[in-house]
């Protein structure tokens, strides 16, 4: 795994001890997927965003504890 993307992975989890206690916690592979995807469709921004994706980058920012 990339030093940064264990960084994020790590944040992660201490951020789902906290405020993810509803929702599944991801395992690293599940996170560097999720990661991977939500940081693609960030890049697009908002307006390069179909509403298809705009839903997907959303429910990823919630997944990933980013929203």
């Amino acid at each position: 795994m990339d030093p940064l993307v264990h960084k994020r992975f790590l944040e992660y989890r201490d951020l789902h001890e906290y405020f993810g206690k509803k929702i599944p916690k991801l395992d690293a592979e599940a996170f560097v997927k999720a990661d991977a995807e939500q940081r693609a469709l960030h890049a697009k921004g908002e307006k390069g965003r179909d509403d298809e994706e705009e839903a997907r980058y959303e429910e990823l920012s919630k997944v990933l504890l980013r929203d």
